[in-house]
């Protein structure tokens, strides 16, 4: 297989979501912008350490967008992810996050959803919708709208 970069590639945002268990906060944030960023930012997921499966009240309350997570698992955090993305956007993972000058960084302070019920993730999942809406705003050109 061959592989071709393309001036469109070579300008495509990547963005790192990072939580101490990538369990719940982070890969609810990788999911909401791979759905709504539709394959224009690239969108990785980690931990500082990472737990054995996705939170079971993530994944219900992600399903309830109409959002699959099943699939996903837990990743270490690598500085090598951390040097191919142009944005880092920790939630809780402190000290643990390594630091590179250059890439633009955000800290979200978000609750953790490890433990609780699907009740008590559907706002955290709210906030993190929110904040990923406006990222995509942010990270991409806005279209024109189509002709009538």
């Amino acid at each position: 297989m061959t592989t071709t970069s393309t001036h469109e590639d070579a300008a495509k945002p990547s963005v790192l979501f990072v939580c101490v268990h990538n369990a719940g906060r982070s890969q609810m944030a990788a999911a909401y912008l791979q759905h709504f960023a539709q394959g224009r930012i690239e969108v990785l997921s980690a931990g500082s350490q990472p737990a054995d499966r996705i939170n079971p009240s993530a994944v219900a309350a992600m399903a309830e967008e109409g959002i699959d997570i099943t699939g996903h698992t837990p990743n270490i955090l690598t500085e090598d992810a951390v040097k191919a993305s142009d944005v880092v956007i920790t939630m809780g993972c402190g000290d643990e996050c390594p630091y590179f000058p250059g890439k633009r960084y955000e800290d979200w302070v978000l609750e953790d959803p490890a433990g609780k019920g699907v009740e008590s993730v559907r706002p955290i999942r709210d906030e993190i919708r929110a904040r990923i809406q406006q990222l995509v705003g942010e990270l991409l050109p806005a279209e024109p709208a189509p002709s009538p």
